[in-house]
């Protein structure tokens, strides 16, 4: 199983930046694909970015691009969510997950961390 702890959410007000951090642990060896997702209210859980645990593809949605950029750090297990020019129509609790070799979707999945932008 791999575990994951996200944090870095909070209340921020539009136009301002947050960054997300998504710490993996356990069977971190497995893992092909880690990626953000998020969930407003009344809503469905959507994609919003991507990035392959080894190799330098990353994968947005068009919500994000331009704005938002996902990275990682391998010594750490942990990938990161940096949040530029926020707008309230990005509030929503944001998840990470993770995909791994042997699975053919994201499998394991963070507790979240709720985003908050004011207008």
């Amino acid at each position: 199983q791999v575990q994951l702890v996200e944090s870095g959410g909070g209340l921020v007000q539009a136009g301002g930046s947050l960054r997300l951090s998504c710490a993996a642990s356990g069977r971190t060896f497995n893992i092909y694909t880690m990626g953000w997702f998020r969930q407003a209210p009344g809503k469905e859980r959507e994609f919003v970015a991507a990035i392959s645990w080894t190799g330098p593809r990353t994968y947005y949605a068009a919500s994000a691009k331009g704005r938002f950029t996902i990275s990682r750090d391998n010594a750490k297990n942990t990938v990161y969510l940096q949040m530029n020019s926020l707008k309230p129509e990005d509030t929503a609790v944001y998840y990470c997950a993770t995909k791994g070799y042997d699975s053919g979707d994201y499998d394991y999945w963070g507790q979240g961390t709720q985003v908050t932008v004011s207008s």
